[in-house]
């Protein structure tokens, strides 16, 4: 570790180590959450209704072979991927799972394989590892050969990246991982470790804050969250290495210090997180925004983070329930979906795993 990392750990510590009143340890809190600037003013994110009711849940499906990827059609079916099949099955509301689709030239293999989905009208957009890199399709599930819109992403054992998302914006957002090879994060020629914004079509947006490049932000390390809320702010979630798991608030151009630094600095020069937990607590994977509540599925955590985004402390739900906890979305109608990820090899499998859970809005 460098020691700019090693400053930066020493820094954060009082912050997860802080004692409430009682003694115990206290939850992090969230620290202010910024005004965004950038090259594009961002767009409101559509309003959900209600608020998930996360007393109530509903196991909607069972079964499932290491999903990955969620994503909702306007008739308010989902699609979700399955990692190592490479399969994209349907769930509609009452209905059980049923496969329709399923993505060619899948490599799975360590965190590798089909990862995360988008649609936006007619077209399903997939991440996926390849046999020479992670890239970017898209299809129509009613027929049609797989069209790449992006590739050249390095590929890993570890660190593939894979969420992507449609903005407020309408443009494609792409969280890539740097594939264990550090030096790629801090290079902006390489799109490894950052997030992208791609047009549709898989160009580089207008309005970026580099004419002519994909990248938007740098300095990641595994970006497999991405979410927006109400102000159209954007969240970015981020694995740590051996100390500290981050929520992130990007903005075009900024540089969020992967490998310099690892959770919070007193170097201006990188974007300190609004939140940081230990990894042990987190390693956060999923994330989705309802009301003012950010919320963060967690794997080696196996909890779902709530982050209260008008401030305040984080909250753990769930600790240990559900096991690993890797998508987490909202519905068209306002609920909030979960996928558990006990099957991917690190979990513990518990009779039908893995699943995905819902929570009603209330």
């Amino acid at each position: 570790m460098t020691i700019t990392r090693l400053a930066a750990a020493a820094a954060g510590l009082a912050v997860l180590t802080a004692c409430s009143s009682d003694g115990s340890a206290a939850p992090p809190t969230v620290a202010p959450v910024p005004s965004v600037t950038g090259a594009v003013t961002p767009a409101p994110a559509p309003s959900v209704p209600g608020t998930p009711d996360l007393g109530a849940p509903e196991t909607i499906a069972t079964g499932i072979d290491v999903p990955w990827g969620l994503a909702f059609r306007p008739d308010g079916s989902a699609l979700v991927a399955e990692r190592n099949t490479g399969r994209i099955l349907e769930i509609a509301p009452g209905g059980e799972p049923r496969e329709v689709y399923r993505v060619p030239g899948v490599e799975s293999g360590g965190e590798g394989g089909l990862l995360g989905l988008a649609v936006r009208d007619d077209w399903v957009y997939a991440y996926f590892t390849a046999a020479a890199d992670n890239r970017i399709i898209r299809f129509k599930v009613a027929g049609g050969e797989p069209e790449v819109i992006f590739d050249g992403i390095t590929r890993g054992g570890r660190h593939n990246g894979g969420r992507i998302a449609f903005g407020p914006d309408g443009m494609l957002y792409v969280g890539t991982g740097d594939a264990s090879e550090e030096s790629r994060s801090q290079d902006r020629a390489d799109p490894s470790g950052k997030i992208l914004r791609l047009t549709p079509e898989g160009r580089p947006a207008p309005g970026n804050p580099w004419a002519g490049s994909p990248v938007w932000s740098l300095g990641h390390r595994n970006v497999q969250g991405i979410a927006w809320d109400a102000q159209g702010r954007m969240y970015g979630i981020e694995f740590g290495q051996n100390r500290w798991d981050e929520v992130n608030v990007i903005e075009a151009g900024k540089n969020y210090g992967w490998p310099e630094v690892e959770g919070r600095t007193d170097d201006d020069r990188y974007v300190n997180p609004i939140v940081q937990w230990g990894t042990d607590e987190a390693s956060p994977s999923g994330a989705a925004v309802a009301g003012g509540t950010l919320y963060v599925a967690a794997l080696r955590g196996e909890r779902l983070w709530t982050v209260p985004l008008g401030g305040g402390s984080t909250k753990a739900e769930f600790t240990g329930r559900y096991g690993r906890l890797r998508t987490v979305a909202v519905a068209p109608d306002g609920s909030l979906w979960l996928t558990t990820s006990n099957t991917d090899g690190r979990g513990d499998t518990r009779d039908g795993d893995d699943r995905i859970l819902r929570f009603p809005a209330k």
